[in-house]
């Protein structure tokens, strides 16, 4: 089963071909909640057809930042990219919450040369000069994105999850490693660091490889960037959210496209 995203080609676009328009990007924890500190966990991340199942191609973490409760930056440790999946281990020293993130500001340009269908990808800083003079049909599109999740050692902290002020972000009003089935839960999107008013946000419980039916759970950002949502039950779930914006800078990008993706867990009652 696939469910199509749009924007999915440009999402993390180190990580996989431009042909993978119709996969999902995630990173999943072998644990979110854990009872004390100087705890380990384990991270398989990968893009697949079916959420947290491991059918297409490894993700790319070469920008993962592991941010600690204290601010500090943790290394992700025994890293190891296979065929499917990439899988790296976390040692949570110190109590708290952790925060896993890959943030990229991506551009993808396609241009026609001697006849001849181009195509380039990088980053915004190296864009400058990088299409011939010559080129013509020249199409190009900035992404902003970011894939985050979330892991608690005893109690869980916020010191580390203010926004950056940069994308698309989400900020806890439920801590993210605090949700229970049955229970509603009230998040925060905000983009450049205001509130990002009436953004679609989907959520997807996974598992998909073994029900005919997605069972996505709809939102709409108000005008303060909040939505809520009452998880149905207790597993792994995938937030997906998209806007749109002008803050450019590859003028002929002419609109910036910005993705926010996240695992979270969710605890039986």
């Amino acid at each position: 089963m696939k469910f199509a995203r749009p924007l999915a080609a440009l999402l993390l676009s180190a990580a996989a071909p431009l042909a993978a328009h119709a996969h999902n990007f995630w990173m999943l924890p072998s644990a979110t909640v854990l009872s004390h500190a100087d705890s380990w966990i384990t991270v398989d991340a990968a893009v697949s057809n079916d959420l947290f199942y491991f059918n297409h191609v490894p993700l790319a973490v070469d920008a993962l930042v592991i941010t600690g409760p204290d601010g500090a930056t943790v290394p992700a440790q025994n890293t190891h990219k296979g065929k499917y999946r990439t899988t790296f281990d976390v040692q949570l020293a110190r109590p708290g919450t952790y925060r896993l993130a890959i943030a990229r500001d991506s551009v993808v340009a396609s241009y026609t040369l001697n006849g001849e269908t181009r195509r380039w990808r990088g980053t915004a800083k190296d864009f400058a000069g990088a299409i011939p003079a010559e080129a013509r049909d020249v199409k190009v599109a900035q992404t902003s994105s970011r894939l985050e999740t979330f892991v608690t050692a005893g109690k869980p902290t916020t010191d580390n999850l203010k926004a950056s002020g940069s994308g698309l972000e989400l900020e806890p009003i439920t801590h993210f490693n605090d949700l229970y089935a049955g229970e509603p839960a009230r998040f925060r999107l905000l983009a450049e660091g205001k509130p990002a008013a009436d953004v679609a946000v989907t959520i997807v419980r996974g598992g998909t490889r073994y029900r005919d039916q997605l069972h996505e759970i709809k939102a709409t950002t108000d005008a303060n960037g909040e939505f809520s949502v009452t998880w149905p039950e207790p597993g792994m779930y995938w937030l997906d959210a998209d806007a749109e914006d002008d803050h450019v800078t590859v003028p002929q990008a002419g609109k910036r496209r910005l993705a926010y993706t996240a695992t979270f867990e969710v605890l039986p009652q």
